[in-house]
């Protein structure tokens, strides 16, 4: 099969080349395993960070990729859940021990042996993929290959994001960064909750503009003032920065939710400028968001097919995943990009 394959870890910066389409096996189903051909598969800042080294691959060579959409051309022994031709969704879970506290609580997402497509095992940046039948996902009609991809990731973990605020009808949110996963945030706000007002933070006018399109009230550069303070706050961004800033707009009491795998070191200093009394007192709060579990992303798709949400993608091939990185990289975005192996 065709594959772009990340052999060693670089800077981005520097190798604007990081993936090689290389010539791998075809993999072979295992037990309760389903083969896909892949059609689709979104593209992820994580990936960044896995090629930068924030959040190395655990081997080399890796095929990155964990918003994949594509078809069941083989089940393994004992696999009963779907049928040859089935079109699933595979996201960054790729599976957990199953038996853990966490795992019988359906939080997978903190699983001890947690293991991430595209980052533990190959991923969705190849002609073909295996995965666990308990962790693909049956796609709705209502979507394209290429629509249901960023539902994957950055839908699921939007989804896990605006949870973990607590928002309640009525109150002000703010989303800082404005990519894949806050775009879709926008859509699930402005179906699932009333008289909200979502202020959104952005570096690029390009953004800003899009987030008012979506139905934002508001929208600035990191460092502005919005024009009234936040319940909540839900970062997507890979830097410090937009964290200080925004904890100076929350409402006593508010909460920000990180939406981030990893943050990037260039700014880290950025937090020395972390004042207890000007951020943190009044009792706010900071949370993590640690990757999803398998019911944020059913949920997120079943609540998407029936809003429904239709995310923004721009379209690349296979061939061309080192542009659309980079692309990623330099915060050219108009909302999720997806390789197309169709």
């Amino acid at each position: 099969m065709k594959a772009m394959v990340l052999n060693e870890i670089c800077d981005l910066a520097k190798n604007k080349h990081p993936l090689q389409l290389q010539d791998l096996p075809k993999p072979i189903s295992g037990e309760k395993e389903l083969l896909l051909k892949v059609s689709v598969c979104g593209v992820c800042h994580t990936e960044l960070d896995e090629i930068e080294g924030r959040t190395p691959p655990s081997r080399f060579p890796m095929v990155l990729g964990h918003q994949v959409v594509g078809r069941v051309e083989e089940t393994g022994a004992g696999a009963g859940r779907y049928n040859t031709g089935d079109r699933v969704g595979v996201a960054w879970i790729y599976s957990a021990c199953g038996s853990c506290e966490f795992c019988r609580q359906g939080e997978e997402n903190v699983c001890e042996n947690f293991r991430a497509t595209g980052r533990d095992t190959y991923g969705g940046y190849a002609e073909y993929m295996t995965v666990p039948e308990d962790f693909a996902y049956p796609i709705p009609d209502i979507f394209s290959d290429a629509q249901a991809a960023p539902l994957l990731c950055a839908g699921a973990i939007g989804y896990r994001s605006l949870r973990l605020t607590n928002i309640k009808d009525g109150r002000n949110l703010g989303l800082t960064g404005f990519g894949a996963s806050a775009h879709l945030v926008l859509k699930m706000v402005n179906y699932k909750l009333r008289d909200i007002k979502v202020f959104v933070f952005a570096r690029s006018q390009r953004e800003r503009e899009f987030a008012k399109e979506l139905g934002a009230v508001w929208a600035g550069n990191t460092e502005d003032q919005p024009p009234e303070q936040l319940d909540a706050v839900i970062d997507t961004t890979p830097v410090w920065k937009p964290v200080v800033e925004a904890m100076k707009h929350l409402k006593p009491g508010g909460r920000l939710v990180i939406n981030a795998i990893r943050k990037e070191d260039k700014d880290k200093d950025y937090l020395l400028k972390l004042n207890y009394h000007e951020h943190l007192w009044m009792e706010k709060e900071i949370k993590s968001v640690a990757n999803v579990a398998r019911k944020d992303v059913s949920e997120f798709i079943e609540l998407a097919a029936k809003i429904p949400i239709i995310p923004e993608i721009e379209q690349y091939p296979l061939e061309s995943a080192n542009k659309a990185l980079l692309e990623l990289k330099e915060r050219k975005i108009r909302g999720a990009k997806v390789l197309n192996l169709s």
